[in-house]
């Protein structure tokens, strides 16, 4: 255990699964909306990394996106389906790490539920442009670093712990095993 964790009075680890595992990803999803999005067999010059914005989480915590079938993102799934996703709600919390399996379709059903306007920037054909493609990450597994109270109540004990020298860390983290 590392020193900041022996000073702290209060308890800070807690490891979620199954429903509470999703319930925290979809809650930490929603609040950074994009991630990095790191796939395990780079192709291109991003070394496998690119910013991607979450179109839904669904209720199993699957993670969709939309890609070009004729991109980097789409050739490095086929070639391999273990992904990484990186996630930052604010710049003191609501931080996440995924591990997961990617899968790619072109189900037109699916286009049409994640579909808005705005994606026509990357898919100039519009919802019918036949280079979209659907990317499906089921997670595994990942860890979160959060506060416990949100961060107001997290920023006051930091302050108070400054002034009186107590370590007051408002912060909760854990394994996600999905």
């Amino acid at each position: 255990m590392n020193s900041i964790n022996r000073n702290q009075a209060e308890h800070h680890l807690q490891h979620l699964s199954q429903a509470d595992a999703i319930a925290k990803i979809r809650e930490l999803v929603d609040k950074a909306g994009t991630c990095f999005f790191c796939t395990a067999v780079p192709t291109g010059v991003s070394s496998g990394t690119r910013p991607m914005n979450v179109l839904e989480t669904d209720e199993q915590g699957n993670l969709w996106f939309l890609c070009a079938a004729d991109s980097h993102t789409h050739a490095e799934i086929s070639i391999c389906p273990d992904v990484k996703l990186y996630f930052q709600g604010s710049p003191h919390s609501d931080f996440l790490q995924l591990d997961g399996k990617a899968s790619i379709s072109t189900d037109k059903e699916k286009i049409k539920e994640l579909w808005n306007p705005l994606l026509k920037t990357w898919f100039t054909e519009g919802i019918d442009d036949p280079r979209i493609a659907i990317i499906q990450v089921k997670p595994l597994q990942g860890y979160y670093w959060d506060t416990k109270h949100g961060n107001l109540v997290a920023g006051i004990k930091i302050l108070i712990g400054a002034a009186t020298g107590m370590t007051l860390d408002d912060s909760i983290e854990g394994k996600l095993s999905v």
